[in-house]
């Protein structure tokens, strides 16, 4: 299959293309456990293979593909004449950065291949959960199980030729009660990870065991909680509700196409501009973040992107001051031009594909925070005179260009003089996402910071759903509106 596909691009190179690729995926295949209330709900499984196929002609971009890989010619031509047709109406005529002939393979790290897995065992793991969450108090009980394995051949006319072998693990719990006043409220885990293997042994049952008794207890708490007040406190944000902070105010706000405008008719835009870059506040000093692939335990590292650039790990904001974005091959060369000076001296290896049937689009990949000097969780709790700590996503809205957001969460302790008093319910929290990060107060240390998967990151149009993780600290924000 692999001459076979080589001989198309240098027959495709042959008729005037400047740039011919190929992603050949032998298989891809998910399994998707869930039970609801003592009872599998769903065991889905699915399978598919096929080729995805970019030319570049004429400064413009030809995509085709097919499931059916016994006529590479038809599929090959194909993106051949949709890149000719697109070329009669180029504007601004596409340029793809300077990268290496790599021939190499990646396997993220999995001792236990889930899929070898019997099925039993799995519904057994989930069962046992589902007791220990069957509790005075809960209403409904979830645990869901994904797990997704994927092989992808790349190649290309520059040379390179990359294999990828690639197992991905989630599961989560949650349990929904109701309030004296009618009003549902929810209390959930989801898997982190602090090991470095993505295979079934992540799914520690102990670890599940701890946070199902935890999210039980705290349900129950929030049942009996009193309306979270209006007032201007000091945010504390757990991991749990950090990493979706850091997903949507830096993730994709420092998306270059974003930055560019290719996604202002589906996803939205970026307040960020060209002329930020080494220049803008994003936060304060106690802020440095980063895009980093090269994390073995998460999905958001996958060794090389679908252009052929290794993984990296890529300085987004040094010390409170915007200096990267996430880029692609495409992006990095346009945003230059427009620029009329180098900003990317180099792509960020962060352009992907969800499938071999759609293109690929600079995506996330770990979006972290690094840990900061302020101590651990305590010590911020401690040194905090009227606060809030917020954990668990609940609702969101953000702004087109991600300048303004407003966050519900799970559950809220509110904090009087260093000490967590008691639990609130309907904890909200909102700002602009600039005065927010720059009003960073304290950064916990290395035993705060957790990563967090995400397994429902949607973006593109036709949508693509990616899956990626959030190395992220507990934080606290000072002067943030909270309850409205």
């Amino acid at each position: 299959m692999i001459d076979q596909i080589k001989a198309q691009l240098d027959r495709i190179r042959r008729s005037g293309a400047t740039y011919v690729d190929c992603r050949w995926y032998p298989f891809e295949e998910s399994n998707v456990l869930t039970m609801w209330n003592g009872n599998l709900k769903q065991a889905a499984s699915s399978r598919e293979s096929g080729v995805g196929i970019r030319v570049l002609y004429g400064g413009a971009w030809g995509f085709s593909a097919s499931s059916d890989t016994s006529n590479l010619t038809a599929v090959f031509d194909k993106a051949l004449d949709n890149a000719r047709t697109a070329a009669e109406r180029v504007t601004f005529p596409i340029r793809l950065a300077e990268k290496d002939a790599i021939q190499a393979t990646f396997t993220s790290p999995s001792k236990v291949d889930p899929f070898s897995v019997p099925l039993a065992d799995k519904v057994a793991f989930l069962k046992g959960l589902d007791d220990l969450l069957n509790q005075p108090g809960v209403f409904q009980r979830i645990g869901d199980l994904t797990f997704m394995r994927k092989q992808i051949h790349f190649v290309d006319s520059e040379g390179s030729e990359i294999e990828k072998n690639i197992t991905e693990v989630f599961g989560s719990l949650s349990v929904l009660g109701v309030d004296a006043q009618g009003e549902a409220h929810q209390r959930s885990f989801r898997l982190n990870r602090h090991g470095d293997s993505r295979g079934w042994e992540s799914i520690d049952q102990a670890t599940f065991a701890e946070n199902a008794e935890r999210i039980v207890r705290e349900l129950n708490q929030i049942l009996q909680a009193p309306q979270c007040p209006v007032d201007d406190r000091s945010v504390i944000l757990m991991p749990g509700q950090m990493y979706l902070q850091t997903h949507e105010t830096i993730g994709h706000a420092l998306e270059l196409d974003r930055i560019l405008g290719y996604e202002l008719a589906f996803a939205g835009g970026s307040f960020v501009t060209l002329d930020d870059f080494g220049k803008l506040r994003y936060g304060s000093e106690k802020l440095t973040a980063r895009a980093d692939a090269t994390l073995p335990n998460s999905p958001g590292s996958f060794g090389y992107d679908d252009d052929g650039v290794p993984a990296r790990d890529t300085l987004l904001i040094d010390r409170g001051i915007l200096v990267g974005a996430i880029t692609g091959r495409q992006m990095v060369e346009e945003a230059n031009a427009r620029a009329r000076r180098i900003i990317f001296p180099e792509s960020g290896g962060a352009n992907r594909a969800t499938a071999f049937y759609r293109v690929p689009i600079e995506r996330m990949t770990n979006i972290n925070i690094d840990p900061g000097t302020d101590g651990t969780l305590d010590d911020i709790v401690a040194a905090t005179e009227r606060g809030i700590l917020l954990d668990g996503d609940r609702s969101w809205s953000i702004g087109s260009n991600r300048e303004q957001f407003h966050f519900g969460t799970e559950i809220g302790w509110l904090v009087e003089d260093g000490q967590v008093t008691h639990v609130v319910k309907n904890a909200t929290y909102k700002d602009d996402t600039l005065r927010f990060w720059n009003a960073l107060s304290a950064v916990g240390d290395a035993s705060t910071w957790e990563v967090v998967y995400v397994d429902n990151c949607g973006k593109g149009q036709p949508n693509q759903v990616m899956q990626l993780g959030h190395g992220v600290p507990v934080c606290r924000f000072d002067g943030v509106r909270i309850g409205e």
